[in-house]
């Protein structure tokens, strides 16, 4: 179970703020070595596509780039992390895509890129592959060996990192009981939320609706009841999906399938005759090899370009290299620059409601709510009503213009004791108080 802290009317979520950072610093190197070529002229496309591959691929030999770059308008009261979530992607993958876009208060005059292109991690097709840099697991079915289904996740974050090496799935379980671990306890006590023993089933329990324990000690993979942290270094080493994602990976993998989990922010791909280039920032453990990885990847680079009779384009490697967005990018000199690769993103139709997305329901004078005090900005107060909706299960909120500032009403609740557990859990998530505030008329 992992806290994100709000004091002070601010946000302190360190693995977002971390995250929005890097793509804000991102933005800026994307004018290096590309900034002075001229931007192609968008294609004209006269019917949207619906949907996209974005969980399920079928490869051929030797494959291991799938799926496509796509794009979305964003409607008003979209955020990057409802459109991630509905294309299966984590919040970190759409972040680092889409780099100064405000992912918590989209317009509608907003195009969104939607990374759906992979490349696989270097590991064997066998079982499942969870590449920690890329927030990524990759399923190669027992019975299909040609069949590869991928999930975005949330791993272990600085101090609790999820383990690297080989082990397997030892057990499943519907509807678990989480037994806290003594090392989570004692986090908790200083944190002056101490925890039960067990944490039973049910809308509490962080490990959701399924889970499954790896050889790994106190490591599993498992559902959450915070999916906004999917594509984010949240859990204290455990492995987490989207509830839905969970439920299908569940269904998929048996007792004793192998785990792989790497550590790869530098992935190459060679596909119809262009060399592909994916990278990410290294995760907080391996900074210091940065370096080191980034040379060895200039050597495979080159052995491949050998191996091919072509030329690489050393520009773009830098230029990828510095965005790192996880976008596959051809590094060859005839290849499509990060522009024209955005130009020729598919463009889908939105939705007429995204998958998962929190519907706020009318707050009457019948409810009980509960009051924020003030935010400086409007952007801050969306941030977390937009957290408060995304929490399962939802406590809805909505952000208002206050006198001096922004407040979040949550809410409706029918009851004090309602009220009341719901400002336990927004104290519990975010260290944040809120005030009741009871109906301003009786029912009836």
């Amino acid at each position: 179970m992992d806290t994100i802290n709000i004091k002070n009317n601010k946000i302190l979520c360190q693995p977002l703020i971390l995250i929005l950072f890097m793509a804000v610093f991102i933005n800026g190197c994307q004018l290096l070595p590309f900034s002075q070529e001229p931007e192609p002229q968008q294609v004209v496309w006269t019917v949207k596509a619906d949907e996209v591959v974005s969980h399920e691929f079928t490869l051929q030999p030797n494959q291991n780039l799938v799926g496509s770059l796509a794009s979305v308008q964003a409607r008003d009261n979209d955020t990057l992390s409802d459109i991630a979530r509905h294309y299966g992607l984590g919040f970190n993958d759409i972040a680092y895509a889409n780099a100064g876009m405000d992912p918590w208060t989209l317009h509608n005059t907003q195009s969104v890129i939607l990374p759906l292109r992979f490349i696989l991690p270097e590991a064997p097709h066998h079982g499942i592959v969870l590449n920690l840099a890329t927030m990524r697991m990759f399923v190669y079915p027992k019975t299909t060996s040609n069949m590869l289904f991928t999930f975005p996740v949330g791993v272990g974050r600085e101090g609790w990192n999820t383990p690297l090496g080989l082990t397997k799935i030892i057990s499943k379980k519907v509807n678990p009981d989480w037994i806290v671990p003594e090392s989570i306890k004692r986090e908790h006590i200083k944190q002056g939320d101490p925890l039960p023993n067990v944490i039973h089933a049910g809308p509490d329990n962080p490990l959701g609706n399924y889970a499954m324990h790896t050889g790994f000690n106190s490591i599993l993979i498992h559902g959450t009841n915070k999916p906004y942290g999917i594509g984010m270094q949240v859990s204290h080493g455990c492995v987490q999906l989207y509830p839905e994602d969970i439920e299908s990976l569940f269904n998929k993998v048996e007792v004793g399938t192998p785990v792989r989990i790497v550590h790869q922010p530098y992935l190459v791909a060679w596909d119809n005759d262009m060399l592909y280039l994916e990278a990410h920032p290294p995760l907080e453990k391996w900074q210091k090899q940065q370096t080191h990885l980034q040379a060895d990847l200039k050597v495979q680079l080159k052995k491949i370009a050998a191996e091919k009779h072509t030329k690489l384009d050393w520009l773009k490697v830098a230029d990828v290299l510095k965005r790192a967005d996880g976008i596959p990018t051809p590094v060859l000199v005839n290849g499509e620059n990060l522009y024209e690769l955005t130009a020729h993103a598919i463009p889908l139709q939105h939705p007429d409601q995204l998958a998962n997305q929190p519907q706020v329901v009318e707050l009457k004078d019948s409810d009980w709510s509960l009051l924020t005090d003030r935010f400086p900005s409007a952007s801050e107060a969306q941030k977390l009503a937009a957290m408060l909706n995304h929490l399962e299960p939802q406590i809805p909120a909505r952000m208002v213009a206050s006198a001096g500032g922004y407040q979040v009403i949550a809410g409706p609740f029918k009851t004090s004791k309602e009220t009341q557990q719901n400002a336990k859990r927004i104290k519990q998530f975010f260290e944040l108080d809120v005030t009741a505030r009871p109906p301003k008329k009786s029912v009836g």
